[in-house]
């Protein structure tokens, strides 16, 4: 069992939960102990693709952690909250709506390279304590502004319609069927947005700052990840259908490779004498390879991530299979 599992995550449990569910489904189906951990944080509101890895794939879930993601997400207008999304106590607020027509015309303004302060109820470490410890036990805190990189951002009017309504209901995904348009014009109490972006960037912070730049006030009421890395949805799972897996012995059905996680690195293929040197943790020497990150693979297993540079290898992440 050295691969991926990935997670359909449902609202009202985090990360850590769900990881405990592969090892508890990894024990039942009588799989042996394993090494378990996930390739990005989700919170306890969001929902959507959780990369897990198992076994030799950990060594990959850093990896993960740098990977762009693809989110859907619902911003309600009106009311801005301390945490930026649904759970927090509303600070500010505004009887301004914005129509389609200019939130459209605002996006542009947040796709590319952008600066963006992350929210203070985030897990950012300040003098080593995470900022939401800080504010929870009173603290205020100054977060420094940080640059992410938003590859697109593109809207999806509000599944049920526009106007002001309750700023905390929910929304459907933006890639539910059918969103329900808004007359040209009209006013919107929501809109649903996808962002494909760098790592590091906030969600609730660049919901935040749209809304502020519409003269408005907004948070976040749905976000939903459709995509980590290489992984989607498509090939993701439930916790239920995990649970249903793992009472029938049938955890492979669903396992990805561990070579799932790295299709954008370009393979190499070695020699059983070269792979035992690589397993080692040797150099390679003379070697003619391009630059930069490769998989070395003895006979399609794989070896070692290793980085060449100028003909030599050196082993970046070695794997025991």
């Amino acid at each position: 069992m050295n691969g991926w599992l990935i997670i359909d995550k449902p609202v009202g449990i985090g990360s850590t939960p769900c990881v405990s569910a592969v090892k508890r489904a990894l024990r039942q189906g009588g799989y042996g102990k394993h090494k378990v951990g996930h390739g990005g944080t989700l919170d306890p509101l969001a929902s959507g693709v959780l990369p897990i890895a198992i076994g030799e794939a950990t060594k990959l879930a850093g990896r993960m952690l740098d990977s762009d993601k693809v989110y859907a997400f619902t911003i309600s207008f009106g009311a801005e909250t301390d945490t930026l999304d649904a759970e927090g106590e509303v600070v500010e607020t505004s009887d301004a709506r914005p129509t389609l027509a200019e939130i459209e015309a605002i996006l542009p303004a947040f796709t590319g390279e952008i600066d963006q302060v992350p929210p203070k109820y985030s897990a950012l470490k300040i003098d080593g304590k995470p900022a939401y410890a800080r504010m929870r036990a009173g603290e205020d805190v100054e977060i420094e502004t940080r640059r992410v990189t938003v590859r697109s951002l593109s809207p999806f009017p509000f599944r049920g319609g526009a106007g002001g309504g309750d700023s905390h209901s929910s929304a459907a995904p933006a890639d539910s069927p059918h969103p329900n348009p808004s007359p040209e014009g009209e006013e919107l109490g929501a809109i649903t947005l996808t962002a494909h972006v760098s790592k590091g960037t906030y969600i609730r912070s660049l919901a935040r700052d749209i809304a502020r730049a519409l003269n408005t006030v907004g948070h976040v009421t749905m976000l939903h990840r459709i995509k980590a890395g290489p992984f989607t949805l498509e090939g993701a799972i439930s916790l239920d259908k995990l649970d249903e897996l793992a009472k029938s012995r049938a955890l492979e059905q669903a396992l990805l490779p561990l070579t799932a996680g790295l299709d954008d690195i370009p393979a190499l293929s070695v020699t059983p004498d070269q792979a035992r040197k690589l397993r080692q943790g040797q150099r390679l020497d003379g070697f003619p390879a391009s630059q930069g990150l490769h998989l070395a693979t003895d006979q399609s297993v794989p070896v070692a991530l290793v980085d060449c540079d100028e003909g030599e290898i050196r082993v970046v992440r070695g794997f025991n299979l």
